[in-house]
């Protein structure tokens, strides 16, 4: 089915509408199920819905690469008394930059279906595969499944982060009215100029993601010969394909915490592990050397 602008919805940033979306779909002991480490909102957000019903957090790991665990997806959605009826991913994968493959998206999407689970795709870095003809990219969720939402934001893949724009697409439109009940009561309107100089982003469109690929091929090449020849020694990590971040492990003696106040001093900055999973559970799950 195509989408049109009746299946669009148009909020003042990407954030605004993650937030909106788990506002409307994980109300009413709706149990959730979300991905760590993470973004924060795509982990913790279900949790500010009204009589939420909880989240059900399913690991990444390093040693499996990172990937969507299918068999922990079962589990979580069958489980919980048939109650788990929203699912949140992050593909491209932040902070890891990993894009799942289209096996794993369409047999994700096939348990969704058979328990009739919303899926909520933040696909904010879509667009910046690094293979040059993007073949690895999958189809959005709001194109792949009739209740899928694609969450989109003008800042990752056109650096528009000024013009505060973002928006979520879904087929379903009792959905986009769930939707719109909650958006009416925190953003009802959206800044007319802002839409305007979004316009004008996306009519150059083509010429803004060409050189954001390039850049980011660029220092991805000089990131993997940091890691993978100068101080392999000290770095590791899974190579990403897609977006412009990396999960970097530091193998020195230092957890990444410490790390990154040594780096803080003399203004390098990074984002250790605990700003993606929630503060209890990061030396548990071993991520303390991850940035």
């Amino acid at each position: 089915d195509e989408l049109s602008a009746e299946h669009v919805l148009v909020f003042p940033g990407g954030q605004v509408a993650l937030q909106t979306a788990s506002l409307a779909c994980a109300r009413d002991g709706c149990r959730s199920v979300v991905f760590t480490p993470g973004y924060q909102s795509t982990v913790e957000s279900p949790l500010w819905a009204a009589d939420n019903g909880g989240i059900t957090e399913i690991e990444r790991r390093p040693e499996d690469g990172w990937r969507v665990d299918l068999d922990e997806v079962r589990k979580a959605i069958r489980g919980n008394e048939n109650t788990t009826k929203f699912l949140i991913l992050n593909e491209p994968w932040n902070p890891g930059g990993i894009l799942m493959t289209l096996e794993t998206q369409s047999e994700l999407i096939r348990v969704c279906r058979e328990n009739d689970t919303i899926v909520l795709c933040d696909e904010v870095y879509r667009l910046l595969e690094h293979e040059p003809s993007g073949e690895t990219r999958l189809p959005s969720m709001a194109a792949a499944y009739e209740k899928g939402i694609s969450a989109v934001t003008m800042s990752k893949p056109w650096g528009g982060c000024g013009i505060t724009i973002g928006w979520l697409a879904c087929r379903d439109l009792s959905i986009i009215r769930k939707l719109i009940d909650v958006q009416y009561f925190g953003t009802a309107c959206v800044s007319r100029a802002s839409e305007i100089q979004g316009r004008m982003v996306l009519a150059s469109s083509d010429f803004i993601l060409k050189e954001r690929l390039e850049i980011i091929r660029t220092n991805k090449e000089s990131l993997r010969i940091f890691i993978e020849e100068r101080y392999r020694e000290w770095f590791s990590w899974k190579r990403p394909n897609a977006g412009a971040i990396a999960f970097v492990k530091f193998e020195g003696p230092w957890t990444a915490e410490d790390l990154g106040r040594h780096l803080a001093e003399v203004g390098i900055s990074i984002k250790p592990a605990y700003c993606f999973v929630r503060k209890v559970g990061v030396k548990e799950r071993g991520l303390v050397d991850y940035f």
